[in-house]
Order: C-alpha cells, then structure tokens, then sequence
C-alpha cells in the first residue's frame, strides 16, 4: 500500500476471535481516549484519536465488551433509506460489472481449504495485556505508538497466511480499536505496512488523506457482518465491501484514495450503495432477511481495492451454510449508488447529522 495505491487483490481470508482475557468478564471499567505514547508518537494522531465527539452507543457492544461499535449517530450506523440516488450510480454499477456480478461474502466455511472459518480476524484484550512497538512501512499515515499484539493477536489467513495479514484487536477497557495491515510479528517489534488506533466512543476521522489499515483510510470493524448480530436479527450498520477498480479520489466518510484511473464512472472510497427498496425477499430465510434489510436501510460502503461486490464479515464457525448461499444470489444489479452528502455534519467527524 502507498498514499497514491493499494493493493488490487481481494481480502483472501477473515477470521473472529475473542481472547480468552475477556470471555467471561461481566463489565469493563470505562476509561478515557487513548494519548500518543512516547513509541514515535506522531503529532497528528491527535487529530486522529484525541478529539472525540461523545455520544449514545450503538444498539448493542461489542461481544467480549461493554463497547459501541461507534456512536449510534456515527455514519456506519446511518439509515440510507431516504437518500436520493447519486447521479453516477448507473456508471458506477457498470463499472463495478454490477450487470454480471452477484454478490459474495468473502467469509464463512473454510470447507478445508484452511484450518480456520473465513473472515478477517478480530481479538478483544483486557486489562493487564502487554503492547509492543509496531515498524510501519507507511509509518506517515500510521498511529506510532504500542499496540496490544502478542501470542493470543488472530492474523487474518494465520500467521503463515499470504494476502492482506489485517488484525484487528479491541482493548475493552479503553474502548480502544487497532487494526494494523500486512501485520508480522516480530520479537520484540513487530511490523506491518500500516496501523490505525480509533476511540469506538468518538466520531473522530482520520486526517485527511491519511490511510488505515484499510484503504479507504476508514475502521474495518464497523462493517464487518458479524454472526452474533444476525442471529439476534438486528444489523444496525453498513457493511465493508471491495471493488477491483476505484477512482483516484474519495468522498466522505473516506479519507483516503487508493484508485487506478482519473475516470469518475468509476466509483470512489467512500462511495455507498444500497440495495434497492424494490427488491423481493421472497424465498430468502429468516436470518438472510436480517442482511438484506440491513443492505436496505444501511447500505455497503466501498472500503478497498478487490474482487468486486464482495462483502466482508466476521470468521464463526456458526455461520450456516445456506446464508452464505442464499447472499450469493443477491445480483449486484439490485444495488444503486445514494448521495451522502446530506448525512455529513462536519468534514471532519464521523457524526451525521
């Protein structure tokens, strides 16, 4: 990855797990936003983490935790249903191959392909878990500072695995979210091509122009599907998703662009979809409903470069055979692009209005 381009292959394989730290644990003791520590600390992450704008959680925290996944106001958690339709959304699904494609959620049953479920990794440490010093290849768009990494750190593919090596690892007494790409442990740093650290309290943005440990300079977390929210029937928030070719520009809530063509019938970060009102749920089960009405009211957000029209969830080894199935039939060409401007407080801050 680099500040002009990033990767061009699809997410290869998710993974979900909660450290053994925090199963069990009741409740977390609140705590404040995190500070630079003096591991390279870079002046702008302040502006990156230090500037939260606090308001109600989400719905439900994060399992393991007594943490939102960002403030219920926050633009992951935006209600897409009314927004009007963005003047290049027939470009953009063309040039998405939305005629063709249909989607494909890129986690799931490994089917003995690999040792683990599919989906990008997720760790939730307690009170008491080391840090370590992180070497980033892109270390001016990453938060230097210790992250909470070690032996229990789940890294997406496995720690042998090629392709993007995301982790994302939760601190539940702080509310404290790092995800790090290309992540490499090492004895006693570790490395990655980059890092981002996010107050699941606050709206607070990256800086912009700066990536993330994605390439839309946005958290992974937040649009990650996860089991435990559809078999509770309730997705309250966008979901991830690729696209193999994007614009060399990024709208809002992104930060960061990462495209291959000046091209504006392409689609840029940031840019969402939702699937359309008009879209029969007839003969899809229950659970697969769940997804396809959060498509609706939530929509997907363009994330990174890969295969098009694939989504991004959690790894569990509960994620039935016939959801993954039934969202494959989902045609791309169900989807159209919606204006976001409206929802945008500030240029700054993930708050919607």
């Amino acid at each position: 990855m680099s500040s002009l381009s990033r990767r061009t292959v699809p997410a290869v394989v998710l993974a979900w797990s909660v450290a053994a730290s925090c199963l069990g644990s009741g409740s977390f003791a609140a705590a404040g936003p995190p500070t630079a520590a003096a591991d390279g600390g870079s002046p702008k992450l302040a502006a990156a983490v230090l500037l939260p704008a606090r308001s109600a959680p989400s719905s439900a925290p994060l399992p393991g935790t007594a943490c939102p996944v960002f403030p219920a106001d926050n633009v992951w958690h935006a209600d897409v249903q009314r927004l009007a339709v963005h003047p290049r959304s027939r470009q953009w699904l063309a040039a998405t191959g939305a005629g063709k494609r249909r989607l494909h959620p890129d986690f799931g049953p490994s089917y003995g392909e690999q040792s683990e479920p599919y989906g990008i990794p997720v760790t939730v440490v307690g009170a008491g878990h080391g840090a370590v010093g992180v070497d980033f290849d892109y270390a001016d768009e990453s938060d230097r500072r210790p992250y909470p990494l070690g032996d229990d750190t789940r890294i997406e593919g496995g720690r042998d695995a090629r392709g993007d090596r995301h982790a994302i690892v939760v601190d539940a007494t702080t509310c404290t979210l790092y995800e790090t790409w290309d992540t490499h442990p090492g004895s006693p740093r570790w490395s990655a091509g980059s890092g981002a650290v996010w107050d699941l309290r606050s709206n607070a943005l990256r800086p912009k122009g700066w990536t993330s440990a994605d390439a839309a300079g946005l958290p992974i977390l937040p649009g990650l599907l996860r089991w435990d929210e559809v078999a509770a029937g309730k997705v309250d928030h966008a979901i991830r998703f690729t696209a193999s070719t994007t614009s060399r520009t990024f709208v809002w809530p992104a930060r960061h662009q990462a495209g291959a063509t000046s091209d504006k019938a392409y689609p840029p970060m940031g840019a969402r979809f939702r699937l359309k009102k008009s879209f029969s749920l007839r003969g899809y089960s229950a659970q697969t409903k769940v997804v396809l009405r959060a498509m609706k009211r939530y929509g997907l957000i363009l994330a990174d470069n890969g295969s098009s029209w694939y989504f991004q969830g959690t790894a569990d080894p509960a994620w039935p055979d016939h959801l993954i199935e039934q969202l494959k039939r989902v045609p791309a060409k169900a989807f159209e692009a919606v204006n976001t401007r409206p929802l945008k407080a500030s240029a700054d801050s993930g708050r919607v209005r």
